[in-house]
């Protein structure tokens, strides 16, 4: 086994049980911040001014469209399946995650946004695979 193939099943492991690395990692922990984080953006409203409620909600809502956009923009610098990381598609769709705190706070947004993004990111991820069985043929 050379050192590139080792490397490679390393990365693979990683991916697959832990935060993982590079653009794995990047993912996961966007998910893991943006999507818990409306717990303590609803304390924050609950504590501030009522005046203040709605720019606290406005800065979450901008947060989870940025989390969004980060997935499209890890998508695009990726585009290919087979150019992937190693379950990079999968943390592709978990995007989707964002349906709930956006369901939560009602930003409708969100909520088309998320569940659409996940339907894309595996449409695409059956069309690559159609493509493939048909070159083969």
């Amino acid at each position: 086994m050379d050192l590139y193939s080792a490397q490679r099943i390393v990365e693979a492991e990683a991916a697959r049980t832990g935060i993982g690395t590079g653009p794995n990692r990047r993912l996961r922990l966007t998910l893991f911040i943006g999507m818990p984080l409306f717990l303590p953006v609803l304390g924050i409203m609950i504590l501030v001014p009522k005046s203040l409620m709605n720019d606290v909600l406005y800065v979450y809502e901008a947060g989870i469209v940025g989390c969004l956009l980060h997935y499209v923009w890890v998508f695009a610098k990726y585009p290919r399946h087979a150019s992937r990381p190693p379950y990079l598609t999968r943390d592709l769709a978990m995007g989707g995650g964002f349906f709930l705190p956006s369901l939560f706070f009602g930003f409708w947004p969100g909520m088309i946004a998320a569940p659409a993004w996940a339907l894309f990111v595996g449409i695409a991820y059956a069309v690559e695979l159609t493509r493939g069985r048909n070159d083969h043929r």
